[in-house]
């Protein structure tokens, strides 16, 4: 198999990307890893082909150890250095994009990032959007060589490769026990040529020889944020029993390979046609696996071995939503578990003005809406009417010629609307479409279909030639608030 994959013309990276977030663990409770000194642990991965590092803005002093050691290299070019940049929720600043990317870049000691990868808490502020346009306008300074996304849905993937940002990665939860990125999400990376950067893979090391025929832990046992998060995706999945039937088929798999059932997990996730790399997490100088990362990549599974695997997972139960959602929505997989009370600390996309006794009217900010003299959205009483909606940010079209992406980002502004008056997307009891081509019903319906699935408002679509250039889809609604 081969050791490299192409992200972008000028961006090639190993196919078994290091991930350094356990620097952050080990530097907890006041202690302190010497750079220059950390940073020597890293030439056994550069010397086995593992030429690519993944780090982040919180992952402790990460950014300095690559960093260091990037620059003691004569050749430089032969390490791939990826971080991220994970913004507070809120409004996003071109200032503050700039003050992150330098921040980055003076801790990393590097005068441009190899691949800078953004995360976004709350779609429906459509600053996520503004965040990674301010990045291209970086990229295109240089500071940024390219940009990535990190557990990005599929449907705020396609509005903005739609949009223009030029996205070669997304990197998201992608294990035998987790499919969701064999959906949507492969469906739009393909469509795209965006790749997947897979972590989870071995699900906090439940996907190893460690956990094979054990009895079912309870959470008070399990030792490591890693294993609390990851026993909730096997809660997700159906339970201790499928678990265990899967790891029984893949440890037949990897005795007849001579290898591990870490070998063969991380394996399998990089047969997909849409993964580039799989990320395995290293403490460096502490617990290496090293060769064993690298047998992987020797490994060829044939035929039987992988329909043995798409067997057994068949007995599992899918995990709910789409990639990223275990930060956004319930079930809330996480080591901490339920989110709710961090979400609700997100500020909202809109500010109400009262207008009224019983009366509330949003506006967005559109230079429509000061021409034609309407608002966003009125609320009286619980009822919410919101106006016909575009895919409209500012004075900027948003998802191109994509009409799907144009829909999810109009369906954005309804939540964010919506959630700004105390509500939820579950509140919406009818929705109109109108598209300015009938042959784009579809793909607009079927965006529709996923934002609303399980809420199925009354609903009405029909053909209407909209006002304003390149706009292929108008969507208004109704809400009723619950509460």
């Amino acid at each position: 198999m081969q050791t490299t994959i192409k992200l972008a013309k000028d961006l090639e990276i190993s196919r078994v990307v290091t991930g350094l977030w356990q620097i952050a663990d080990m530097e907890r409770n006041g202690n302190t890893l010497d750079p220059v000194e950390t940073a020597k642990f890293m030439k056994p991965y550069l010397d086995a082909g593992l030429t690519s590092f993944d780090m982040a803005d919180h992952y402790g002093s990460s950014e300095i150890i690559t960093g260091t050691f990037k620059n003691s290299l004569t050749d430089k070019d032969s390490v791939q250095l990826f971080t991220k940049w994970v913004p507070k929720p809120g409004k996003i600043t071109r200032e503050d994009v700039r003050i992150a990317i330098q921040t980055a870049l003076d801790r990393m000691q590097q005068s441009s990032i190899d691949l800078l990868q953004f995360h976004a808490w709350y779609y429906p502020d459509a600053s996520w959007l503004d965040g990674l346009f301010y990045l291209k306008k970086l990229q295109e300074e240089g500071l940024i060589k390219h940009i990535g996304v990190t557990n990005f849905d599929a449907a705020h993937l396609r509005i903005a490769l739609a949009s223009g940002i030029p996205i070669v990665s997304n990197q998201i939860c992608h294990s035998l026990i987790d499919q969701r990125a064999n959906g949507n999400m492969a469906v739009i990376c393909r469509e795209y040529n965006v790749k997947i950067l897979a972590f989870g893979t071995l699900a906090g090391g439940f996907l190893t020889d460690k956990w094979l025929n054990k009895t079912e832990p309870t959470y008070e046992e399990l030792t490591t944020w890693s294993q609390m998060k990851y026993k909730r995706f096997i809660d997700a999945a159906g339970g201790w029993e499928p678990y265990q039937n899967l790891l029984q088929t893949v440890k037949k798999i990897a005795d007849k390979h001579n290898a591990s059932i870490a070998n063969i997990a991380s394996r399998f996730i990089l047969e997909g046609d849409a993964v580039a790399s799989v990320i395995v997490g290293a403490r460096l100088g502490e617990s290496e696996h090293i060769k064993d990362n690298r047998k992987m990549l020797d490994i060829t599974l044939d035929a039987d071995d992988i329909n043995a695997i798409k067997k057994a997972q068949h007995q599992l139960t899918l995990i709910p939503g789409d990639c990223g959602d275990e930060y956004r929505k319930p079930p809330f997989l996480t080591a901490s578990g339920d989110l709710s009370d961090h979400l609700e600390t997100i500020p909202k996309a809109f500010t109400p003005i009262k207008t009224g006794e019983n009366r509330e009217q949003i506006f967005s900010g559109t230079e429509w809406e000061e021409y034609a003299g309407y608002c966003r959205a009125v609320k009286i009483g619980n009822t919410i009417h919101v106006s016909g909606t575009t895919a409209t940010h500012g004075s900027d079209m948003i998802g191109g010629n994509d009409p799907a992406a144009q829909a999810h980002f109009i369906i954005d502004k309804i939540e964010g609307v919506i959630t700004s008056f105390g509500g939820t997307l579950a509140d919406v009891v009818r929705t109109r479409i109108f598209v300015n081509e009938l042959k784009d019903w579809e793909p607009v319906a079927r965006a529709h279909g996923e934002r609303f699935k399980g809420i199925n408002p009354a609903n009405t679509l029909v053909e209407a030639k909209l006002v304003g250039d390149g706009y292929m889809v108008e969507i208004e609604a109704e809400a009723i608030l619950s509460k």
